[in-house]
């Protein structure tokens, strides 16, 4: 599934490193990495984690593509 995600912005606005930001969710700092470029996407949990750590909503962090149907399964 595509997902747009705005984590990068949010992790730079709370000056935060990758690294730091992975140590304070619990996960290494390539997950975090790999979530900022499209290659992974967050489980429910880690998106609610990342959320709180940033102080945002996860709607802040993760859209989905406007051409997405969310009654589509894949």
């Amino acid at each position: 599934m595509t997902l747009i995600t705005h984590l990068a912005e949010h992790r730079k606005t709370a000056r935060l490193t990758q690294a730091k930001l992975a140590q304070a969710v619990g996960v290494s700092r390539k997950t975090i990495n790999t979530i900022e470029n499209n290659v992974f996407v967050p489980s429910t949990v880690l998106a609610l984690k990342l959320a709180a750590r940033l102080e945002v909503s996860v709607h802040d962090l993760f859209v989905l593509p406007e051409n997405t149907n969310p009654k589509e399964t894949t």
